[in-house]
């Protein structure tokens, strides 16, 4: 498959158009944001890690079947995928109360809700990618009430499915945020990626932070924690 021109540029992915109109691909840098891409590191082989562990969660998501835009991957940084039209909404999943949500409901972090709480967010750099609801989705024409609920079945399903493969690891998915895109024919495909860069995860027995959470704090180890997680997996999966 042959790489061609930049089609995007982000914080920590780079996309590229192929010879084929209807893939892309993904490549997957060593950068570091947080905060909006105000604090900015370089981390030694995390674009290597975060490949491989997007790989082994959309091909395990793919065999319960949710439809992603993963096709494979090429090499260490690199990942050939479906094209799509992005949805510019992310949806984020709260299992476990952390990070702004501590601040925003002044609740303790760590605590556990009697329901999955669920958010959406404007994809929009400008406007600091806002919190919105259903209402503010359809007003801005992004979906139709019929498609938030198609996508809201949808990412129940993806929660339930990453909760259950990574209770058999040891981790606590406590929350994480998610993207769509549309395909050729309209179809939503799972997006971008699920690492601990979109999610965090907490050892089950330590609650250690195994996730961008340590470079958020500054806690130190991010490449150690990010390959704990790839060397989980890669230990389940390959039974």
């Amino acid at each position: 498959m042959e790489r061609k021109e930049l089609l995007y540029d982000g914080k920590e992915k780079q996309l590229y158009a192929t010879d084929n109109p209807d893939q892309i691909i993904i490549l997957y840098k060593d950068d570091a944001s947080a905060y909006n891409g105000v604090k900015r590191t370089t981390i030694r082989n995390k674009g290597i890690i975060n490949n491989r562990i997007t790989e082994l969660i959309y091909k395990e998501l793919e065999k319960n079947g949710i439809h992603t835009h993963f096709i494979e991957r090429l090499d260490q940084h690199n990942q050939l995928c479906r094209k799509t039209t992005i949805i510019p909404l992310e949806f984020i999943v709260r299992n476990v109360i952390a990070g702004s949500l501590t601040r925003r409901l002044d609740l303790d972090e760590g605590t556990v809700p009697e329901n999955t709480i669920f958010e959406i967010c404007l994809k929009n750099d400008t406007l600091r990618d806002p919190l919105i609801n259903d209402h503010h989705a359809v007003a801005m024409k992004i979906v139709s009430y019929e498609e938030l609920q198609e996508l809201y079945s949808i990412v129940s399903h993806i929660n339930r499915v990453l909760v259950t493969l990574f209770r058999q690891v040891n981790v606590i998915v406590v929350d994480f945020k998610i993207e769509f895109g549309r395909d050729a024919n309209g179809k939503f495909l799972l997006a971008d990626e699920i690492s601990p860069d979109s999610a965090r995860f907490w050892d089950s027995i330590s609650k250690e932070r195994l996730d961008k959470d340590r470079f958020r704090k500054d806690l130190g180890k991010l490449e150690e924690s990010y390959t704990e997680i790839v060397n989980r997996l890669e230990t389940l999966l390959s039974k």
